[in-house]
């Protein structure tokens, strides 16, 4: 329950853009009355009030943990609400995986807006488990005020083309009053002009500035991203100075790790240390998202739901004090909101795999074959997209193989949700150097995907994931093996926040172990999949072009 409480702080007003020595008077959950004491500039003795954080865009499931663990850490850095896309979730399990989040963050005061995905399946070159059409969108809309907006429209081709079933679904959001996320990596000039025209309000996956100028010139609104494996913000945040009233901070995907040590606190530190206004900065990561999404979330004014946050100081920004609806639920770094049941639900039919199902045969049985050209898949560290190239493969006994030389691993998808043979192809960027790592947390449908230096541990590793009914997996060329479960959908953990952290820590370190450079390989590995990026992916059904969105024809040039 709210108490009824008074706390002295230099007030931060977004509105009129002033910091101010004052007595916050909070009662029934609400801000009472804002007194000022006197002075009109900072009082050094005093800490700083202001709104609290709010990540854009965020799939809650990335994080490895159900939405109420993921609110028990974001409280303690200052984050007191989200705008959440369960597209993950529903993917495995349709419209009621939507409901399940629902129901796991309604145990927590804290604020979750969660959409209505728009793309599930995100496009009919891979097997989802579920689909959401249409009438299901709709449904949710009517019947759950919670869900707050449509999902991000990653079928830019379809709203390009103006696709009848993509402007049905936006057109049910603009009936029901609800904004449209974007979705469009990539796209300029009059093509994002066209996007944008459609009835679409952000976008969060720009990665050039050009790109995000184009953007807001077409009237959208840009979410600057820093999560664990996108990482944007040194090429969009130059842009705050002259466009902060159109753009937020997301993290989109953030894994538990990095969620344990810091969330939107952290962009506000680097912008700010960076030498952008404060209050500017403030304006970014707290009040354009309530305002956009009309997020039932107090910004500190007299009469606003007692949502806001007490920090020393405005460089470090170290969060005391959160509150939500007048309540203390975090202090000092240790979360005040109490661990909540954790139902588990799933769609998983495990089936064993071997070795031999992920060879890439040239020739027959017993004929050499000596030279082969593959479409190679290069990855990049801290972003989604890929590149292609054409090279020339290790070949052995007819069998193209890894070429740990030249980083050149296996690459498979396994459809996890009935027995089929694996996709294979090659990428590099991941530098293993032996062994082999394997995750059901794979974008967007959530297949196993795995990447190995040999058939035998990329098939061990699979396998685990596969008994698990989810998780990640790591097999090291000793025979050492971790997994990591997810039983929850094959997405998210129902074990406590902090320990779901420490392990995830012990995978990672496993598979940089294994020589992987990347700043998070798993969360890499999750978007290999993810064929509504460019360039080169690869599906449970083969290796796809996000250019020319189809597929390609062969792993083998």
């Amino acid at each position: 329950m709210p108490l009824d409480f008074s706390l002295q702080a230099n007030v931060i007003d977004l509105f009129a853009n002033t910091i101010i020595p004052a007595t916050v008077h909070v009662a029934g959950g609400r801000i009472r009355q804002i007194a000022p004491l006197g002075p009109t500039t900072p009082d050094p003795a005093l800490p700083y009030a202001l709104p609290g954080f709010v990540d854009a865009h965020v799939h809650v499931e990335s994080s490895l943990l159900v939405p109420s663990e993921f609110a028990r850490l974001a409280v303690t850095h200052g984050t007191v609400a989200t705008v959440s896309d369960p597209h993950e979730i529903g993917n495995v399990l349709g419209v009621a995986g939507v409901k399940y989040m629902l129901a796991n963050a309604a145990q927590v005061p804290f604020k979750f807006c969660f959409g209505a995905p728009s793309c599930v399946p995100a496009t009919p070159f891979e097997t989802a488990g579920a689909e959401i059409t249409a009438a299901d969108i709709e449904a949710l809309f009517r019947d759950h005020p919670e869900i707050g907006y449509l999902a991000e429209m990653m079928n830019w081709p379809g709203v390009l083309n103006r696709d009848e079933v993509v402007m049905e679904k936006i057109a049910l959001a603009r009936r029901y009053n609800r904004p449209v996320d974007g979705h469009a990596p990539g796209l300029l000039g009059d093509d994002a002009r066209r996007y944008a025209g459609a009835g679409i309000s952000t976008d969060h996956e720009c990665f050039m500035a050009g790109e995000a100028v184009d953007k807001l010139a077409a009237g959208m609104k840009i979410l600057i991203r820093e999560g664990s494996a996108a990482r944007n913000f040194e090429a969009l945040i130059d842009l705050l100075p002259e466009h902060y009233e159109h753009l937020m901070f997301c993290s989109d995907d953030k894994h538990p790790d990095t969620l344990l040590l810091g969330h939107i606190n952290q962009l506000v530190q680097r912008a700010v240390a960076r030498g952008q206004d404060v209050l500017k900065v403030l304006r970014v990561a707290c009040r354009n998202p309530v305002e956009h999404y009309r997020l039932p979330v107090g910004l500190l004014r007299e009469g606003d739901p007692a949502d806001f946050i007490v920090v020393d100081d405005l460089t470090d920004f170290r969060v005391r004090q959160t509150y939500l609806d007048g309540v203390l639920v975090a202090e000092n770094g240790e979360t005040l909101i109490p661990a909540a049941p954790v139902e588990v639900v799933n769609n998983f039919t495990p089936h064993e795999v071997q070795a031999q199902n992920f060879e890439v045969r040239i020739a027959p049985d017993g004929q050499p074959g000596t030279e082969a050209t593959v479409r190679l898949i290069e990855c990049f560290d801290g972003q989604l997209i890929t590149a292609r190239h054409d090279e020339p493969a290790l070949v052995e006994n007819g069998l193209v193989v890894p070429d740990l030389s030249r980083d050149m691993l296996k690459l498979t998808v396994v459809n996890r949700y009935h027995a089929a043979p694996p996709a294979v192809a090659f990428i590099q960027g991941f530098g293993l150097n032996g062994g082999a790592l394997a995750s059901s947390v794979g974008h967007d449908s959530h297949n196993i995907t795995a990447v190995g230096a040999d058939d035998a541990s990329l098939a061990r590793a699979v396998q685990l994931v596969m008994d698990a009914r989810g998780g990640l997996a790591v097999v090291s060329p000793d025979g050492t093996e971790l997994v990591l479960p997810l039983p929850v959908a094959g997405l998210m953990s129902d074990q406590p926040g902090p320990d779901v952290a420490a392990t995830y820590s012990a995978v990672d370190a496993a598979a940089k172990a294994l020589g992987s450079p990347l700043q998070a390989p798993f969360m890499t590995l999750s978007f290999m999949a993810l064929l509504v990026i460019p360039s080169l992916k690869l599906s449970d059904k083969g290796l796809f072009d996000g250019e020319a969105f189809r597929f390609v024809e062969n792993v083998v040039a």
